[in-house]
C-alpha cells in the first residue's frame, strides 16, 4: 500500500494537472477549430499561458522560473494538447528553445535571456533544421566563422517553430567543418531584428496549423562572441542533451492528442445509438476504446518514467546515462504512435461525422502525425534505442 501511495503525483502536481485541465476545457478548447482554420499564431493562447504561469514550468527558479521539474511541465503539456496541439506547443517549444541556455549558458548570459524566457515575456525557438540535414547533422551547412569579437553567420534553417514569433533564437551552426561532425559546431543565441536575419517562407501545414513554422534566413549576421554557448565545438553535445530533455515535452503533446481524441470518442461512443443500443455497446467499438485506454495509459507510464530519470540528471553538459536516453527515445516514440493510431480509431468510431471538420478529431488526427516526425523521426528515435541496448 505504501509503495501504491508513493506511485503517482505529488499534490502540486494534481493542483497543476486540475488547473490546465480546467484551462484547456474552458479557454483553449473553445476557440480551436476557428484557430487551426485561420492558421495564425495565437497570440490570445499566449497571454493566457503567461497569465497562468506555464511559460517557465521548468526554469531554473534563479532565473524567474518555477523550478517545478519536468514531469510538472510535461503534465501541463498533457493537458493543453487534449484540446488543441497547437497552443500546446507554446509551452512545449517555450522549453526546447531555452534549454540549451539552460544547460550551457554562463550566469550573464542566463540573466540577460532566461529571465524573460521565463514569464514568456519574449519567445524562444531553437534552430537546427536545415533544407538538406535534419536527422544527418552531419549535411548541415549554417556557418558561423570567427572574425574578432564577433562570428559571421551564413546559411538558413528550415521548419523551424516559433520562427517567424520569436525573440530569442538558440542557433546550431559549423564553426570549423575540418572537424569530425561531434566537434566541428557550436550552439549561439541570436536574436530577433539581428541585421542580416531574416525570416523566410511561412509553412502551410497538415496540423498544428495555428503553430508558426518559418525558415530562417542569415545573411552576414554577426553575434557577439559573447553570445556563444558553452566553448566552440560543443554544439553538438549541447544539441544532443537538449533534445534528450526536450523529446519528452513532444511525447506529452502527442500523449495531449491521443488522451482528447479517446475521451471524445468514448463520450460520442456512449451517446451515439445503433441497433437499439449506444455503440459502446458493442463490442467492435468497445474493443477499439480498450485498446486505445491500454495504449495511452501505457504511453503515460512510459513518460512518466523518462521524466524521473531525467530529473535525476544535472541541467550542465555533463554526460546523460544510456538508461535515461533510452527512455527519453521511447517515451516520444511510443506516445506519437500511440497518438497517430488513437487519433487514426477516433475518426473511424466517429465515422462521417469523424471525417467532418466540425468535430475534432480529425484535426488531432492531424495534428497527430508531426509528433512521429519532429524532435528526431521515429525511425531515428529506434536507431537511439537500439543503440543503448
Amino acid at each position: 500500500m505504501e509503495e501504491m501511495e508513493r506511485f503517482g503525483l505529488t499534490e502540486e502536481e494534481k493542483m497543476l494537472q486540475d488547473m490546465c485541465r480546467r484551462l484547456a476545457k474552458e479557454k483553449v478548447a473553445p476557440g480551436a477549430e476557428e484557430r487551426d482554420k485561420k492558421g495564425d499564431y495565437p497570440w490570445d493562447m499566449l497571454e493566457l499561458m503567461k497569465e497562468n504561469g506555464l511559460m517557465g514550468i521548468d526554469f531554473p527558479e534563479e532565473y524567474d522560473g518555477m523550478a517545478a521539474g519536468l514531469l510538472a511541465h510535461c503534465i501541463a503539456v498533457e493537458e493543453i494538447a487534449k484540446a488543441d496541439a497547437s497552443v500546446a506547443l507554446i509551452p512545449s517549444c517555450q522549453e526546447l528553445g531555452s534549454l540549451p541556455i539552460i544547460l550551457a549558458g554562463n550566469h550573464e548570459q542566463k540573466e540577460k535571456y532566461l529571465k524573460p524566457l521565463s514569464t514568456g515575456e519574449k519567445i524562444a525557438a531553437f534552430g537546427l533544421t536545415e533544407a538538406k540535414g535534419g536527422s544527418d547533422v552531419a549535411d548541415l551547412k549554417t556557418r558561423a566563422v570567427r572574425k574578432g569579437d564577433k562570428y559571421i553567420l551564413n546559411g538558413s534553417k528550415m521548419w523551424i517553430t516559433n520562427g517567424g514569433v520569436a525573440d530569442t533564437f538558440s542557433l546550431y551552426a559549423i564553426t570549423d567543418p575540418s572537424l569530425p561532425s561531434h566537434k566541428n559546431s557550436s550552439v549561439f543565441i541570436l536574436e530577433k531584428g539581428m541585421p542580416g536575419f531574416e525570416f523566410g517562407k511561412k509553412e502551410s501545414k497538415l496540423g498544428i496549423r495555428s503553430s508558426d513554422t518559418r525558415e530562417l534566413v542569415f545573411s552576414d549576421v554577426e553575434i557577439p562572441a559573447e553570445n556563444l554557448l558553452g566553448d566552440e565545438g560543443q554544439g553538438f553535445h549541447i544539441m544532443m542533451k537538449t533534445l534528450d530533455f526536450s523529446r519528452a515535452s513532444v511525447a506529452a503533446q502527442a500523449l495531449g492528442i491521443a488522451a482528447g481524441a479517446f475521451e471524445y470518442a468514448t463520450e460520442y461512443a456512449k451517446e451515439r445509438t445503433t441497433f437499439g443500443k449506444p455503440i459502446i455497446k458493442h463490442q467492435a467499438i468497445a474493443f477499439k476504446l480498450a485498446d486505445m485506454a491500454m495504449k495511452i495509459s501505457s504511453a503515460r507510464m512510459l513518460l512518466w518514467k523518462a521524466c524521473a530519470l531525467l530529473h535525476s540528471v544535472p541541467k550542465d553538459l555533463s554526460r546523460v546515462p544510456a538508461e535515461t536516453i533510452r527512455y527519453s527515445s521511447m517515451s516520444k516514440a511510443y506516445c506519437s504512435d500511440v497518438a497517430m493510431a488513437t487519433t487514426i480509431e477516433a475518426v473511424q468510431i466517429l465515422g462521417g461525422y469523424g471525417y467532418s471538420t466540425e468535430y475534432p478529431v480529425e484535426r488531432m488526427m492531424r495534428d497527430a502525425k508531426i509528433t512521429q516526425i519532429y524532435e528526431g523521426t521515429n525511425e531515428i528515435q529506434r536507431l537511439v534505442i537500439a543503440s543503448t541496448l
